[in-house]
Order: C-alpha cells, then structure tokens, then sequence
C-alpha cells in the first residue's frame, strides 16, 4: 500500500507495527529537541518525525517498508493536497447544543434525540444545507475505522487553497463535534493498515478521493479551517505561446534533458488546477537527480532550477515543493542518467 500511495503521488510514512502512530525518531531525535525542517536524518533518508519525513520516492519507500514490513502506512495530508473528514463513533455524552455545529445556532425546536456519535452532527450540517451526508458519498475513498469511525477522503481543487488539521473536539475550531479534519499539518492511515484494534478496510467500489465538494468548502472556510489564500492565477480565454522561460544555466549536456521539463513545470503556472504540477515537477527532479549522480550536473544548480521552475508556477507553496524536489531527487540518483552526446 505504501508503494501505491506513493505512486499516486501522496507522500508517506511508516507508522509503529499493529499501531495508528508514527514510528520512533531515532535516539538522537528523541533525545535533542529540534525542528524536523532542520533534521539531518530526514535529509538523509530516515524517517524521524513522522508525516515530516513523508515521501514519494520510491527508492526510499523501498527501502523503509524492506527494513521493517510490519510498518503500517500513513499519508501526509497536505502534501498530498488531501482533504480528509475523520467522523469518530466515540461513545462520549453530548455537549451543549452550541458545540455541536460551531457557529450555527440549534434552536430548542430541532429534536436532538438519537444523536451520539460524529455521523449525526456530519449528518445534521448536511441536512441543515440540504446536501447528502459525506459519510454517504459513493463518489470518493472512505475508510473505516477500527473503532468505527469513518475517514472520508476528497482532494482539494484549488491548491493555493490550504486547509487546517483541527479535531472536533475543539472548542474553538471544529467542523462538527466528533469530526476531525485531516490536511496541512496532518496525516491520516492509509487503507488496509492494520493495528491491534483492526484494519481500516475501504467502503464501496470508490477508491480515488473525489474533489471537495463546494459545500463542504465553504463550511471549511466559515468555521475557520482555512488559511490566507494565495493570489490567484488568472486562467486565460486561450493559452497563448510561451516566451523561452530563462534559467540559470545547467552544463549543456544536462541542460537539453532538463530545459524541456522545467519549462513543462513552469507552465503549470498558467492555470490553477488539473495542469498536473505534482508530476510534472516530480520527472523534473527525478530526472534532475539522475543528472546529479552521474556528474553531468551539480546538486546545487539542480535543487535552484527545480525551485525557480516550481516557486514560479505555484507561489507560497514552498514546503511541499521541497517535499516533491527532495523526494524525487533522491530517488532519481538510484539510476544514474547519462545523456546521449555530451558536451
């Protein structure tokens, strides 16, 4: 499963063996407090600090699940542009009725009788909106829980969109009460993972996330889910030809492979969604990476290209562009790349 979801272009991690938790940083990380964005070990190729250390290469994927095949899977939401809702079954007593939708009153007229788990208030938001209940959408990937719950999972369409990881158990920022929200700054257990409690075994026919439906954005941006959005990209009425974009330059002999890719991630800029920019600039740097290990072309030249290509073509995005780079350089300099006439 990690190969698949890595291949679908959603980084992973292992997670603890017959556990929904990451595995162990090393000693040193566990002993010496420090930001995973700063952590050699990741750099490396370990997987110290969990969705931090998620990746789509399929070297390193490789060689984490060889090392350890009991590890469970888990996907970096974020990176992954996934939108997850995490509807829990827990069996816990009712809040007061303004806990229940966050930011919509519930009058004493509407009949609250039955209502016990994450199922109802998901429920009772989509009937208050008259929308079908997520829960029930045959449309997208969900998964069941061990405990019962359900993970519905969507894809965000607007990227420059970033959605928050909240619980809904938050006073302050939840969806509903028991139902979580899994994206930036989070992760979620990749289907067929199995724990002590259970596997987590996928609903219906479904097995790609749909798009987030509109509602259930709008309802993400009114209780406060959403971060500042980016500026938005302007979709022109007809692509007109592209100038020559101008790159620092790369040694020839690398330059004719790489020029053509970087333009082709550098023309994800010209639309906001559907251009394909997570695998586009992941053959760039997969490529890129080949490059570097076969001496036709320096990392540090590689990473800037890749950076200046993608930074342009996805502004204010630079956390998982440098996810992407890192992973599909490291997995490009497993197969050394040598271009035919070098120069």
């Amino acid at each position: 499963m990690a190969r698949w979801c890595a291949a679908a272009g959603w980084p992973v991690h292992p997670l603890t063996p017959r556990q929904k938790t990451p595995a162990a940083n090393c000693d040193h990380c566990r002993r010496d407090r420090h930001n995973p964005t700063d952590c050699s070990c990741i750099s490396s190729g370990g997987w110290c600090h969990g969705f931090h250390a998620a990746t789509t290469s399929a070297a390193r994927v490789e060689a984490w699940w060889t090392s350890n095949p009991r590890f469970g899977v888990g996907v970096s939401c974020g990176p992954a542009d996934l939108v997850v809702i995490d509807v829990d079954a827990h069996q816990a007593a009712v809040p007061e009725r303004s806990r229940l939708l966050p930011g919509i009153p519930i009058g004493s007229q509407v009949t609250l009788s039955g209502l016990s788990t994450g199922f109802d208030t998901l429920a009772l938001l989509a009937a208050l909106r008259n929308q079908p209940s997520p829960a029930d959408d045959e449309s997208t990937l969900r998964i069941r829980t061990p405990s019962g719950g359900l993970h519905i999972w969507y894809r965000n369409p607007v990227p420059r969109t970033r959605y928050r990881s909240s619980t809904g158990s938050s006073p302050k920022v939840a969806l509903a009460w028991q139902v979580d929200v899994r994206s930036d700054g989070g992760y979620i257990v990749a289907p067929a993972t199995r724990t002590t409690a259970g596997t987590y075994v996928a609903v219906g026919s479904a097995r790609i996330p749909a798009l987030l439906p509109t509602w259930l954005a709008t309802e993400l941006a009114r209780t406060g889910h959403t971060q500042p959005p980016r500026a938005a990209t302007v979709v022109p009425s007809a692509v007109p030809s592209l100038p020559h974009v101008r790159h620092k330059r790369a040694p020839k002999a690398a330059e004719r492979i790489l020029e053509p890719l970087l333009q082709q991630v550098t023309t994800c800029g010209m639309v906001t969604e559907g251009a394909g920019f997570t695998e586009k600039l992941n053959r760039a740097a997969y490529t890129a990476g080949g490059l570097v290990q076969a001496g036709y072309l320096a990392e540090t030249t590689a990473r800037t290209l890749l950076l200046d290509a993608a930074n342009d073509a996805r502004p204010g995005q630079e956390h998982r562009i440098s996810l992407i780079i890192d992973s599909a350089l490291s997995a490009g300099a497993q197969h050394p790349f040598h271009p035919k006439g070098r120069s």
